[in-house]
Formats: C-alpha cells, sequence, structure tokens
C-alpha cells in the first residue's frame, strides 16, 4: 500500500511533465508557422522577379522611395487615432452601464428608453452615425467636428453593444450575494454599488478589452468626414495625391496590425490575472 502511495505522485508529475512538453512543443510550432507565414508576406512585397526556365515569377513591386518618404506622415495619425479610441472607449464604457441598468430597472420608462437607445443604435450602421452627427445635426444648429462628431457616434455605437456585456457582468453575481446585502440593511442602490458592480467588473473588463481591439479598427471611419487626420485619413492622402494607394494603405494596415497585436497581448496579461484572482 505504501508503495502504491508513493507511486501515485509520481505518475501524475509525469503526466503533468508530459502535457508541459506537449505545450512547449504546440507553442513552437505555433511561433515557427507564424515566421514562415510572415517571410512569405515579405516575399510577396519584395519586388523581386524570379526567372525559372521560360516562367519569370514576379513579387509585387513597390515604390520604397514613397513608402521612405511618406510612412513617417502616415504614422503620426496613430496618436489621434489613439486618442479617438480611449476617448470613444471610456464614454461608451459609461453608457453601457447605465443602458445595462437601465434594462435591469423595473420602472418602465428606463427599461423602455434604454432598450430604444440599444435597438435604434444597432439597427442603423456605424458610418450613417457618423454622417448623422457631422452632416445631418448642423441643418438643426448643432455643428460638430469631426473629432468629435466620430467620438459621439463611436460611444453611442459601442455603449449599445457592451450594454449586454455589462448586463451580463452584473447578473453573473449570485442572487444570495444580493439577498445577503439586503438582509444586512443595504440599500438596493449600495447592494449594486458595493457587492454587484465590483464582482461584475472582473466579468466585463476582459470582453470591453475586445471592443477597444475592434474600434481600433472601426476609428478609421471617422476618415469618411474628411476633417480628423487619423492614419486611414493620411494614407489615404498621400495615396491618392501620389497615386500609390497600395504603398499608403499598406504602411497603415501595418500600423493597425501592430496596435491590434499590443493591445492584445495587454488584454491577454489582463486576463490571466484576473483568472488568476479568481481562482
Amino acid at each position: 500500500m505504501a508503495t502504491q502511495v508513493a507511486i501515485r505522485p509520481t505518475l501524475a508529475q509525469q503526466i503533468l511533465q508530459q502535457q508541459a512538453q506537449a505545450q512547449r512543443a504546440f507553442a513552437v510550432k505555433v511561433i515557427i508557422s507564424w515566421v514562415a507565414l510572415l517571410a512569405f508576406l515579405l516575399f510577396m512585397f519584395s519586388s523581386v522577379t524570379i526567372q525559372i526556365g521560360p516562367i519569370a515569377i514576379r513579387t509585387i513591386q513597390l515604390d520604397r522611395a514613397f513608402i521612405d518618404k511618406y510612412w513617417r506622415y502616415i504614422s503620426e495619425g496613430a496618436i489621434e487615432t489613439l486618442r479617438i479610441c480611449f476617448l470613444s472607449i471610456f464614454c461608451a464604457s459609461i453608457l453601457a452601464l447605465l443602458a445595462a441598468l437601465g434594462r435591469l430597472s423595473r420602472i418602465a420608462p428606463i427599461y423602455a428608453l434604454s432598450t430604444f437607445y440599444v435597438s435604434l443604435i444597432r439597427g442603423t450602421p456605424l458610418l450613417l452615425q457618423i454622417f448623422f452627427f457631422f452632416l445631418a445635426l448642423p441643418q438643426m444648429g448643432i455643428v460638430l467636428s469631426g473629432f468629435i462628431a466620430g467620438v459621439v457616434a463611436l460611444s453611442l455605437n459601442y455603449g449599445a453593444y457592451m450594454s449586454e456585456i455589462f448586463r451580463a457582468g452584473m447578473q453573473s453575481v449570485g442572487k444570495g450575494q444580493r439577498e445577503a446585502a439586503l438582509a444586512l440593511g443595504l440599500t438596493q442602490s449600495q447592494t449594486m454599488r458595493r457587492i454587484v458592480l465590483p464582482q461584475a467588473l472582473r466579468v466585463v473588463i476582459p470582453p470591453v478589452g475586445n471592443e477597444f481591439i475592434a474600434m481600433l479598427k472601426d476609428s478609421s471611419l471617422v476618415a469618411m468626414t474628411g476633417f480628423v487626420r487619423e492614419i486611414m485619413w493620411r494614407a489615404r492622402d498621400v495615396g491618392q495625391s501620389n497615386f500609390r494607394g497600395l504603398e499608403a494603405l499598406l504602411v497603415a494596415a501595418l500600423w493597425y496590425w501592430v496596435m491590434t497585436l499590443i493591445f492584445s497581448a495587454i488584454q491577454s496579461r489582463l486576463e490571466t490575472r484576473l483568472a488568476r484572482g479568481d481562482r
């Protein structure tokens, strides 16, 4: 019996070691595959011609002089893109929280207002909303800059979609905790503020990170106003004026990709930290 007890931990350790080795091997294969795909992508845009007998294989020709001249100009738009996104996600989070509270409310007018807002915004495209705030409101005497119109549209749009995230987060808190808080003498507002919201935020933060990453790309629609000099506006500006749309859009695409990778890595670390706290 003593021998069996001594063997079991050893077998468990072997199984864990095998699983760890398998995970490391899988991670190495993924990295190698990424490097190979990236190398292939770089080769496709390398402006190289390969002659194989009578067959000539030409990769995509890029104007490197144009890229060297304008990549800094396009890259400066990243600051404006991040300004739009950080301000919009902050406002959208507040709207989402209010809409979620409204959808959980037992007061009919508040419930109706929140559901009407979500239905209206989710039922119309984001580009239309941007144009509405930038082009339609001036007919009513309300003139917004391209930047403000874009932030308002993004905030309202993402606030409507994120309201479901906040509502699900608040409903994930057990009903027993609410009842216990009320039994201790806390009011409904105190229960929501001290018990429900702190726990709901742990559930809400990771999907909000996903929404922010999606907003990084959707912020390019603000360029359609013609007055917000973010990445897409600058790429289109120099691309059209120099007839080098391919090169300009490639620089813009690279910036969006890099920002997405950076914030995805931040979100992954945040999710790991929050999951560790749950355990």
